[in-house]
């Protein structure tokens, strides 16, 4: 691809840049029919061409195993022919989706006779640096796409094959349908340097989306002069209220620590209330230590249960990637609450009760992106809340929160049509 790219003149992560800036003047008019017709040669294509994304992953895969990368990790960067497959249908989930461009937010008219209107537009071109995740090239370019902006990724080193057969896939499915390939770039090749410019490219590109490790997002964050919205690394909560049934606590926190470890949504810390945690406990971690998960626990659940790890204050700060778990007994709902206030990323929380009046002051109280009742918390995420896809998942609280679907990806500009009005 990179051959292609110079033919193009497209030898620098500024030109880059600039042809994506250009090809998104192209995108915030095209046609839904159009953008669609893109999309669906995108997941032809992804399936026509999966024996050669799946060669590329595969030399990410041999890297990844020579450099130590957890099973977790390496688990998160494999694309074989089922995955490639359930990226092809999340895009043709894309294609079935409103789209948002043109949406009409508000409007009125003047007591002049001035009409307003306010309307949703594409961003223009969107940034985004991930690591080892080449479903994410996918997903963000397909929403990226839907909603009239081009994107610039930076896929990070650890699946730069992967994400280089990707974007040559895309490419050439974006061309053969008639938009602009320009629409969709890489920076990978230029390693840090070309995160960095990316960073800095305030003017070319418009907003910045970092996923992966609260170190990389900090750095995006903190050094960043392109708008970012942040996506919280994910300390996740699960507690059991007093009132919570043994069987559905079993099945949630399972769900929610073992069904994909590497992923930010996956439980982190378990809380239980101390008047249920002789009823509640020895069932739960049983169930967990029986599926592998290494416990790291309080005193308090330590007195109910034997043999497990001694917790510190590391743990109800980690996010672990992995099969460990830290659980804590607490006195209550408000210090279960305070607990979450003290350690959460502000991602994803879930109580476990029958009590309607618990669950409604979690909800209430707790402040995070997403706070659920009597479910597990893998439901955070963009494909399960029905946006085929998911940008990120945002845990700040500025224009997007939660997962970020083609809704978020869009800004508004007010219309105003007048007869002649001008202002005494």
């Amino acid at each position: 691809m990179t051959d292609v790219l110079e033919d193009r003149g497209l030898t620098t992560a500024e030109d880059r840049f600039r042809a994506a800036k250009a090809a998104s003047t192209a995108l915030a008019t095209a046609t839904t029919v159009q953008k669609n017709r893109g999309l669906e040669a995108i997941a032809d294509a992804l399936l026509a061409r999966s024996a050669e994304i799946i060669a590329a992953n595969a030399r990410d895969l041999d890297a990844a195993r020579e450099n130590g990368l957890s099973t977790g990790l390496i688990d998160r960067l494999t694309l074989d022919e089922r995955r490639i497959a359930a990226l092809a249908d999340a895009v043709l989930a894309i294609v079935r989706l409103p789209d948002p461009v043109g949406d009409v937010v508000r409007g009125s008219t003047l007591p002049n006779g001035l009409h307003l209107t306010q309307v949703r537009v594409p961003f223009g071109v969107i940034g985004a640096i991930y690591e080892a995740r080449p479903n994410v090239t996918v997903d963000i370019t397909a929403l990226a796409l839907k909603s009239g902006n081009a994107v610039v990724l930076r896929g990070g080193t650890a699946a730069q094959h992967s994400n280089a057969a990707l974007v040559a896939v895309v490419q050439d499915a974006l061309a053969s349908a008639g938009l602009p390939a320009d629409a969709v770039q890489t920076v990978d090749e230029f390693g840090r340097e070309g995160a960095a410019a990316l960073m800095r490219a305030r003017g070319l590109v418009d907003l910045l989306v970092p996923r992966g490790s609260a170190g990389l997002i900090r750095t995006v964050v903190e050094e960043s002069t392109v708008p970012v919205i942040e996506t919280g690394a994910g300390v996740v909560h699960v507690f059991l209220d007093e009132s919570a049934d043994v069987e559905m606590a079993t099945s949630i926190v399972l769900n929610a620590k073992t069904q994909r470890v590497a992923v930010c949504n996956a439980a982190e810390t378990l809380l239980v209330h101390a008047a249920a945690a002789e009823r509640l406990l020895p069932p739960v971690l049983g169930a967990l230590q029986e599926a592998g998960v290494v416990l790291h626990a309080d005193d308090r659940t330590r007195a109910v249960v034997d043999g497990l790890l001694p917790a510190t204050d590391e743990d109800w700060a980690a996010e672990y990637y992995s099969m460990d778990l830290a659980v804590a007994v607490v006195d209550d709902l408000d210090a279960a609450m305070g607990h979450i206030a003290q350690w959460s990323t502000h991602h994803t929380e879930s109580i476990v009760t029958e009590s309607v009046r618990s669950a409604e002051r979690f909800l209430a109280e707790v402040d995070s992106a997403v706070v659920m009742v009597n479910a597990s918390t893998r439901f955070t995420d963009g494909g399960e809340f029905g946006f085929g896809a998911e940008v990120g998942i945002s845990t700040q609280k500025l224009h997007a929160r939660g997962p970020m679907g083609l809704g978020e990806l869009t800004s508004t500009k007010w219309l105003v049509r007048g007869t002649g009005q001008i202002r005494g």
